[in-house]
């Protein structure tokens, strides 16, 4: 019965060894990727993104722009590096067993250019009455008549009294508002 036993423990141990050298032995044949990242005047760009494809492997630059990925299969990648604020930088390599393959990458300073549309419709009679507006000399505000009669205007005097103009001075109106007299709804000054 004990030498059952041995020869099950003789048959694990040689089972974990075996195992343990074809590890051993892939990651023997696997290469790295190393390089340095900097902008166009020389400097180090740290914290740039190191990605390989397409394995998807990933590394991040150090203080020094320094980058290495590790533990990649030996086989042609297109590496792309990127900034915050910088172009992306692509470069294509091929990885070989039991070597270093080097990017160096100079990011230029990115451009970002972005259309944004935005589009409204206008409510009501405002579109004809911006048109009154710009396009007659002598009419300072157009009011649409949706707007006059949503207002609590008890008279037309009320209504021109909320109109920007300043002061009214016989037929010529100046400046900044129209302001109505007292009761009599005839009257404006």
């Amino acid at each position: 019965m004990v030498r059952g036993s041995g020869r099950s423990l003789l048959v694990f141990f040689l089972l974990c060894n075996v195992l343990w050298v074809t590890g051993v032995a892939a990651q023997e044949r696997r290469g790295t990727v190393t390089g340095h990242v900097t902008d166009a005047s020389q400097g180090v760009l740290q914290g740039a993104r190191i990605e390989l494809q397409p394995s998807g492997l990933s590394a991040q630059s150090d203080a020094n722009g320094e980058f290495s990925v590790k533990d990649v299969d030996p086989g042609r990648y297109t590496v792309t590096v990127s900034h915050e604020g910088f172009g992306l930088y692509t470069a294509d390599v091929t990885v070989t067993s039991n070597s270093s393959a080097t990017v160096d990458a100079f990011l230029q300073v990115g451009t970002h250019n972005e259309v944004v549309t935005v589009t409204g419709d206008r409510q009501g009679g405002e579109v004809e009455a911006l048109t009154i507006e710009r396009t007659a000399d002598n009419i300072v505000q157009v009011l649409p008549a949706d707007v006059i009669t949503s207002l609590p205007n008890t008279n037309i005097a009320d209504a021109v009294g909320r109109m920007p103009v300043s002061r009214w001075s016989g037929t010529r109106a100046k400046a900044s508002t129209f302001k109505s007299a007292a009761p009599n709804p005839g009257s404006v000054t």
